[in-house]
């Protein structure tokens, strides 16, 4: 990974946005696509992981964001960001798992209350509910002040939204200015470094801010991470079968009744180990175009996925619960690429 950031910042900006090729140290695979789905996916695993100290997880929603306080300088989040801009030049769709305020704020547009839903539905409730509030009690209730307890480094730490925060109590007439110098704080001051430095990097290589504009924030969203609007049936139906497969040969049909039988995980998986992704792209499930061609050898052998070109190499199977383990068997192992 410091490999890759490293010369992500030696490139020149007109060099970014070139097409993009990639060879991992001792695997023999020609990149014609599926080994920079490959690099994108492992990359983005190892930079979000909360350990590395860039990123934390939401555990409420299991979204991602910004660490408020970092060993890291911005230089490893703007390389983010670019990561970010070539996975939209690429045509690739990465597991970025922001919410979606990440994407207005790329745009611009200003925060607001409501982008806590997906970022924090809780503090969203909370809020909502000191807004709603129409007792006479209102402070005896609430007893708060403009500021906000933060952990840092694991151990409690108040912040003032004002100058003077600690001292001024919210009521009646100020909870309207309080919970928008809350919301400011959580999605806009807290991470101003780190949100500064990625959206440098993503311009750098995206560049042209009017191009930027013709986007809506779940447009730009769809773009990055893809989506989650499987339609399995489609995914049978544009599916091209190769020598003596077809769409009523026996493992075929046997191949389909499994499939339909797996829960969504392990669709999604099986996904990922066809394409190098649990997502699909904005275009929809028809863009993806699945191959299936028959492999010699018996029925011991595992399917193989070239992930380059969408193709499945399935045995012939004769028995249907063989199939499953064998299938259930290969997509547990998606990770790494070689020459059958």
């Amino acid at each position: 990974m410091e490999d890759t950031f490293s010369q992500l910042e030696q490139f020149h900006v007109t060099d970014l946005k070139k097409p993009m090729k990639v060879k991992f140290v001792g695997e023999e695979a020609v990149d014609q696509g599926g080994v920079t789905k490959e690099f994108f996916l492992l990359l983005m695993q190892k930079v979000l992981n909360p350990d590395y100290g860039m990123f934390e997880e939401h555990e409420e929603i299991r979204t991602m964001w910004f660490r408020e306080q970092t060993f890291e300088d911005e230089s490893k989040f703007a390389s983010v960001g670019m990561l970010c801009g070539l996975a939209i030049y690429n045509f690739q769709i990465i597991d970025l798992r922001f919410p979606l305020v990440l994407y207005k704020k790329l745009l611009g547009s200003a925060t607001s209350l409501i982008d806590l839903v997906d970022f924090s539905p809780a503090v969203l409730h909370s809020l909502e509910q000191l807004l709603q509030y129409e007792g006479d009690d209102f402070q005896e209730t609430f007893s708060l002040a403009f500021e906000i307890v933060r952990e840092r480094f694991e151990e409690p730490v108040v912040v003032e939204l004002v100058p003077r925060g600690s001292s001024i109590p919210v009521n009646v007439d100020n909870r309207e200015e309080y919970v928008a110098k809350y919301v400011d704080y959580l999605l806009n001051v807290s991470v101003q470094m780190q949100f500064t430095a990625f959206k440098a990097g993503f311009m750098r290589v995206f560049g042209n801010r009017r191009i930027l504009e013709l986007f809506q924030p779940e447009e730009l969203m769809a773009m990055v991470v893809g989506n989650e609007n499987y339609d399995w049936e489609e995914l049978e139906k544009s599916t091209t079968y190769k020598d003596e497969y077809n769409p009523n040969h026996p493992t075929i049909r046997m191949f389909w009744d499994v499939f339909h039988e797996f829960t969504l995980e392990q669709k999604k998986k099986f996904l990922s180990y066809l394409t190098g992704s649990d997502r699909i792209p904005i275009q929809g499930m028809q863009s993806l175009k699945m191959y299936i061609q028959p492999v010699r050898g018996g029925e011991n052998y595992l399917p193989v996925a070239h992930t380059c070109f969408n193709l499945l190499d399935l045995p012939v199977y004769t028995d249907k619960q063989r199939l499953c383990g064998k299938l259930l068997q290969a997509i547990d192992c998606t990770k790494g690429f070689g020459l059958i």
